[in-house]
């Protein structure tokens, strides 16, 4: 409710206001009676003048001036590397999707070093810092829009050892003041840390401003495990630190609640966003470690892909000894429990988009894995399709996709 307020007029600031009553005093000055004046009084509403509107009017959306609409048929993408956007792989990759019912491209903009891949002329200094030139932008996005080829713009997010190294304040630190680094070598930046989420925002936005239709986060959360060290590691909590609730909870709170800024503030480029998010966060009630919750991060969002390759899940995993094996199982197995969770969601329910296989997974060691080609990724297809969800994303880190895959079930 408005609140209104009554305040007696004094002084100057009541001078323009008041000029009626001014005039008053002025003609009572004229006359040996004088006049009794009754006490005004100006009602203030105190809310602001302006405000964001729930839903952001389309005709002052940003327009890029890059024209690509959404597949009819929904999106069937396949992951670029900036090695093969900036590159001679450019040129085949395109062809597989013009000769078949592939339609979409991710192509990273950040990388998962935190190395952004093209020059986003930002007035945001460390983003300046980590730009390359590895990718022409306006080159590509002409290339796009050229052969209809649908833009998502994929940005790492947390897993950023660029950052971390530069400022070991927004990432993890050992008791000796060290930046932690996990047992490859790469560090996280901190999710509790405001000034992280803007600066990928900032990626973020530059992206838009480019022409990327989707703006896909990857890596939104904590470090895999990270349960076992959060008490050991030296990290501020930033706003979660005063609040009432246990370290699960505070981590959970703020990958949300990142996901939630981040589409408000991309609300007015006119673009979609969605997160990556592991398979296994759908069949628990949150990921206590890393912070994702199924549920809420996709009512934050206007897709939800999740990483359900047959070669991450373990032994036994949806009921299948040997997942990797059964790649029509697997993912079938998979969507019953997604279906579940996004149903319960109504009308909040994003896009499902699943990212699916599509390469062998030789490291799994003999009798746990087989060789990824057509059949497998038309059995993973088939199986989305199956279950009502007709977009998926293509993952091979080399980009070297299986020929003669059915990409359609209609």
């Amino acid at each position: 409710m408005t609140k209104m307020l009554k305040k007696t007029l004094m002084g100057s600031a009541a001078v323009l206001a008041l000029s009626g009553i001014a005039n008053t005093t002025v003609n009572a000055d004229e006359h040996e009676e004088t006049e009794t004046m009754e006490t005004t009084y100006l009602t203030v509403n105190t809310e602001p003048l302006l405000r964001v509107p729930e839903t952001f009017p389309s005709q002052f959306k940003y327009d890029s001036g890059v024209d690509i609409a959404y597949p009819e048929d929904g999106v069937k993408g396949v992951f670029v590397t900036a090695h093969s956007a900036g590159g001679a792989r450019m040129e085949p990759l395109t062809n597989l999707l013009n000769t078949t019912d592939l339609n979409a491209m991710v192509i990273d903009v950040k990388e998962d070093n935190g190395d952004i891949t093209m020059p986003l002329e930002s007035d945001h200094e460390l983003v300046n810092k980590f730009s390359n030139n590895w990718i022409d932008p306006e080159g590509l996005m002409s290339h796009l829009e050229e052969n209809e080829i649908y833009p998502i713009a994929r940005i790492v997010v947390f897993k950023d050892s660029e950052l971390a190294k530069e400022r070991p304040d927004l990432s993890f630190k050992n008791p000796d003041g060290s930046v932690w680094s996990n047992r490859a070598g790469h560090s996280f930046v901190n999710p509790f840390q405001r000034e992280v989420w803007d600066y990928n925002v900032e990626i973020a936005k530059k992206a838009a401003m480019m022409g990327f239709k989707d703006i896909q986060f990857d890596y939104v959360r904590f470090p895999e495990g990270f349960e076992l060290r959060d008490e050991e590691l030296d990290y501020s909590r930033g706003d979660y630190a005063d609040n009432d609730m246990d370290n699960v909870q505070q981590r959970v709170e703020a990958v949300t609640d990142f996901v939630a800024y981040a589409r408000k503030e991309l609300e007015a480029f006119d673009v979609d966003v969605s997160v990556d998010i592991f398979g296994y966060s759908a069949t628990v009630p949150e990921a206590p470690g890393i912070g994702q919750n199924f549920s809420r991060i996709s009512e934050n969002v206007d897709v939800i892909s999740s990483m359900i390759y047959p070669s991450h899940w373990g032994p036994g995993s949806l009921g299948i000894a040997k997942p990797d094996l059964e790649p029509y199982n697997t993912v079938a197995n998979y969507m019953e429990h997604e279906n579940r969770v996004l149903g319960e969601l109504g009308e909040n329910a994003p896009v499902s988009r699943p990212w699916i296989q599509d390469f062998t997974a030789s490291y799994l060691g003999s009798g746990w894995y087989k060789n990824y080609g057509a059949q497998e990724v038309s059995d993973q297809i088939r199986a989305l399709n199956d279950h009502g969800v007709n977009e998926f994303l293509l993952w091979d880190a080399a980009n070297t996709y299986s020929e003669g895959a059915q990409y359609s079930f209609d």
